[in-house]
């Protein structure tokens, strides 16, 4: 049985919504000459936001696989792909704002990424420590989902300002 994970929403919505509000009135203010060229730049950019935020992971009985996007792939993210069997420990690493990042550390000691904005979180974490016999417990999202949330609340709130502020 296939499982796939997408990018959660909130996140996805934060990226979507804080890119609108910063570029939305661009083309708006833009000179005369430049308005064709910064209104083809805002929809190249959103098309960018909307592929970079496709990443998903899908799992199998046999392996685990993570799928980047085309746009991801040239900026150097890159998918990849472990059999279950090959992990053999997950290694929490601080960051600097003070949470913690995840590697799936396999018997070649390769790292990979764990990622931690999945949809349906608690359910992958189940699967993984299914399939590799880890604990999972103490794993947990990169951020605290309230500040996606915030995020997204705020860049719609300048967007709703800038929207006012144009049609006046």
């Amino acid at each position: 049985m296939i499982d796939n994970f997408k990018t959660m929403f909130f996140v996805k919505s934060s990226l979507i919504s804080l890119y609108l509000a910063l570029t939305f009135p661009i083309p708006l203010i833009s000179t005369d000459n430049l308005k064709l060229i910064s209104s083809i730049t805002f929809i190249f950019g959103l098309f960018l936001i909307f592929d970079v935020t496709s990443d998903y992971v899908q799992t199998c009985d046999t392996k685990i696989v993570y799928k980047t996007s085309f746009i991801s792939k040239i900026f150097g993210k890159k998918s990849w792909e472990i059999i279950w069997d090959d992990i053999k420990l997950i290694k929490s690493f601080p960051t600097s704002q003070g949470s913690k990042v995840y590697y799936f550390i396999t018997n070649k000691n390769k790292n990979y990424l764990v990622p931690q904005r999945l949809d349906d979180f608690e359910n992958f974490l189940l699967l993984v420590g299914k399939k590799t016999g880890l604990k999972v417990d103490n794993l947990t999202y990169i951020s605290p989902l309230w500040t996606y949330k915030l995020l997204t609340f705020l860049s719609i709130l300048m967007i709703i300002g800038e929207l006012i502020f144009f049609t006046l």
